[in-house]
């Protein structure tokens, strides 16, 4: 997967016709904490900064549902 800069992925958004306030309401994040990740303000080395980064396509990485859970192998 390729990723896409802060640009692209606000221009991607746009051509769907979604907002950013839509798209993060839809994805059950903080509107304002997705403008920061955007705007280049969070690191999103970790927590629902890291998710938003993830699902937008601004970093490769995976969204891990059960923290607890993070150090388990995977079956292979």
């Amino acid at each position: 997967m390729k990723l896409r800069t802060a640009a692209e992925a606000r221009q991607a958004l746009q051509d769907a016709g979604v907002s950013i306030t839509q798209w993060s309401i839809a994805n059950q994040f903080s509107p304002n904490l997705v403008f920061e990740v955007l705007g280049g303000r969070k690191k999103c080395i970790r927590g629902q900064a890291h998710d938003i980064a993830v699902k937008l396509g601004l970093k490769a990485g995976t969204i891990c549902a059960n923290p607890a859970k993070a150090l388990e192998r995977r079956a292979a």
